[in-house]
């Protein structure tokens, strides 16, 4: 078994820039470890007991590095500036005497591919992935029998190619000698040569196997671009394939939250002990904050403000804090619309309470008779965008139009539709939205947050702050000013919250609503076979949480059906509507078809138990 490697890490990484300013790009920290370390731990986890270096630019840092790590020795090359990397190969002839895993020091990559090159029954082995569109790409032409014909930067130069080179290969000592000694013809008028070169040079004679991994997970970091990706997109997914091989035990949750999420955004939650005063958890909440305003409006003229807590807290933060001696007029037609009442009375706000029958859109021509013929100044009109005691979708667009048409400044509950049923905050007239993450951004729960238009959040600072914790300004021009939350936030849950904000730009929030929609029809269509119905009419359905009218039979029972799904891995949820019983079922989160046509097997099957079927 190969105990040895060797690093190339003899480049000066000029493309990068301020970025990695005096520092080679090894050295280059995510997740505040170096990509370089992150790489020796890796060969030391895969049985690598001797790590050879060949270095350049910046030659101390490796050096300290090996004051750390016993198993390196560190080769200079002291020509580093003006010749490539078969020169800095070259320099450990008289160092490596037996086969190598050899690496570029620039590279973030899954060990399962490292893992394969050393347990390879082939003794010459080039490591290529499927191509990534990444950039800078050494594309790789083989032969039928995947060995090495030709590799280069310029596709057109190549016959059919289908795989780009890793930058990690396995070479015995032999081919490496071979290197060698055919590098050495060419120094003098090539000192730039690199080791690619050398490889398809004496490819013809030693039959160097290509071998290709489908979906693998790496990159090389060159540039900026390079950068943003290995961290935001490459890192995490790695981090998740390599913490847990086999997938965690999954759990079909179908309540309306929190939701089934991915084993990636779970994993994502394993990190490095961090204060959250550290400028780079500060960067992680930047990124959040962003990319969540993003997804419902522009970053210029509106900002995500974040709060430890469940939706709710981001409700009751833009109640307490943006409405002052006038009147807010709340739309129930729903528990959650009723819970903004009740929020409204705790804090002795002046509101008028809108009721509209359960599972019903409420009727926009009364509405605004409401508004014409108050007696009292209203200043703000509140409503539940999805309202999950029924998956009712209220009408916001129209809603929104009837606010700007009388000056009223329009809140939304949208902690049950984003990221699920697209929202446009500017063209829907919606100065404040709430949400949380933990539905259908498919994140873990914890976090709640705020978007609203940067004008409204500067004028609310002239109102009397009601709650200390949940004060929307204050929040706000703390994160302005400082970068942070006032309070500790919930750090691991913000890390998963940016992996699910990753996979949510992945998928696309139509694509994601699509999918769905697609699950909503299957449930229906079944549950309708089966006898059953539900509350609220497809033109007004969310298609997101159906309420389900519970079967007429005596011997049903809804916690004996809970403990059976449960007991087979869903979780179902109790209706919250008390003149009528139902059941709630949820299709939002990382469910698949098959997860819901198991789910509705088991239906089946349950009712034939109680003989309603």
């Amino acid at each position: 078994m190969i105990k040895t490697a060797v690093i190339l890490g003899a480049g000066l990484g000029s493309r990068l820039g301020e970025l990695n300013k005096n520092k080679p790009k090894g050295f280059l920290e995510i997740d505040q470890i170096s990509i370089i370390e992150m790489s020796i731990n890796k060969l030391l986890q895969a049985g690598i007991d001797k790590i050879f270096i060949g270095t350049g630019y910046q030659s101390q840092l490796y050096e300290q590095l090996a004051l750390k790590y016993p198993q390196i020795k560190c080769i200079y090359n002291e020509n580093y500036k003006i010749t490539g990397s078969m020169c800095t190969l070259y320099n450990l002839r008289d160092y490596v005497l037996e086969d190598f895993i050899l690496l570029e020091s620039d590279l973030l990559y899954d060990i399962a591919g490292l893992q394969i090159l050393i347990h390879h029954n082939m003794t010459d082995v080039i490591l290529a992935s499927e191509l990534s569109s990444s950039r800078d790409e050494v594309f790789i032409e083989t032969d039928l029998n995947n060995s090495l014909i030709n590799m280069s930067k310029n596709i057109e130069k190549l016959g059919p190619v289908d795989c780009e080179l890793v930058g990690i290969s396995k070479l015995s000592y032999e081919t490496f000698k071979d290197m060698c000694d055919y590098a050495e013809t060419f120094f003098e008028s090539n000192p730039g040569l690199d080791y690619e070169y050398v490889l398809v040079g004496i490819a013809k004679e030693k039959g160097i196997h290509v071998n290709k991994i489908k979906d693998y997970t790496w990159c090389e970091i060159d540039d900026e671009k390079h950068l943003h990706r290995a961290i935001n997109e490459i890192y995490p997914k790695i981090k998740s394939q390599e913490i847990i091989r086999k997938p965690l035990k999954r759990n079909i949750l179908l309540n309306p939250g929190p939701a089934t999420t991915t084993d990636s955004v779970k994993n994502a939650q394993v990190v490095p002990d961090i204060c959250p005063r550290e400028k780079e958890f500060g960067h992680v909440m930047q990124f959040i904050s962003t990319e969540l305003t993003c997804f419902v409006g522009n970053a210029e003229n509106f900002t995500a403000v974040l709060f430890g807590g469940s939706g709710t807290a981001a409700i009751e933060s833009i109640l307490s804090s943006v409405i002052g001696q006038d009147y807010v007029i709340i739309i129930n037609n729903g528990a959650y619309g009723k819970r903004m009442c009740e929020i409204a009375q705790v804090y002795g706000m002046n509101y008028i309470e809108f009721e509209s029958p359960f599972g019903e859109a409420a009727d926009l021509i009364k509405l605004e008779e409401v508004i014409q013929q108050s007696p009292f100044k209203i200043s703000h009109l509140a409503i539940v965008h999805h309202e999950t005691t029924t998956g009712l979708l209220n009408d916001i667009a129209s809603v929104g139009s009837l606010c700007q048409k009388y000056n009223i400044d329009f809140i939304v509950d949208a902690v049950s539709s984003y990221a699920a049923v697209p929202i446009d905050m500017f063209n829907m007239n919606i100065d404040y939205l709430a949400s949380t993450s933990n539905k259908n951004l498919q994140g873990t729960a914890g976090v709640s947050f705020v978007i609203a238009r940067n004008d409204k959040l500067e004028n609310i600072k002239h109102i009397k702050a009601r709650n200390f914790y949940l004060d929307l300004y204050s929040q706000y021009k703390y994160f302005i000013e400082n970068g942070q939350t006032r309070f500790t936030p919930p750090v691991q849950t913000l890390y998963a919250l940016k992996q699910a904000i990753i996979e949510t730009q992945n998928e696309g929030i139509n694509k994601r609503y699509d999918r769905y929609s697609r699950l909503w029809h299957v449930l229906v269509r079944r549950l309708n076979e089966f006898g059953l119905t539900h509350l609220v009419k497809e033109e007004n359905h969310s298609k997101l949480i159906t309420a389900v009218i519970e079967p007429e039979c005596k011997l049903y029972n809804f916690n004996n059906m809970y403990d059976y799904f449960y007991g087979n891995g869903i979780t179902i949820y109790p209706g919250k509507i008390n003149t009528l019983n139902t059941f709630r079922i949820a299709n939002i989160g990382d469910i698949t078809m098959e997860n819901m046509v198991l789910y509705l097997d088991f239906m089946e099957q349950y009712l034939k138990n109680i003989s309603f079927l």
